[in-house]
């Protein structure tokens, strides 16, 4: 299956979901951060971290992304 396959309307829709959780997630770490308060930073560090897993663990089922790979 082709990229061009890949990316239709339900695409687009699922993925815009996942960026504006990620987005959202991302805000409330900068509050956090900005608050000083490292109870919330280290939870909503965890969110956004989960938050960006989702995002591409769904480009990777997609075929849109491979996996990091670490080369020497």
């Amino acid at each position: 299956m082709t990229l061009s396959e890949v990316i239709d309307d339900q695409f687009l829709t699922r993925y815009r979901a996942l960026l504006d959780a990620e987005d959202a997630a991302f805000d409330e770490l900068e509050h956090a951060f900005e608050d000083g308060d490292r109870d919330h930073f280290n939870k909503d560090l965890s969110a956004w971290r989960q938050a960006v897993e989702r995002k591409l663990g769904y480009l990777h089922r997609l075929g849109v992304v491979s996996p990091p790979t670490i080369s020497s």
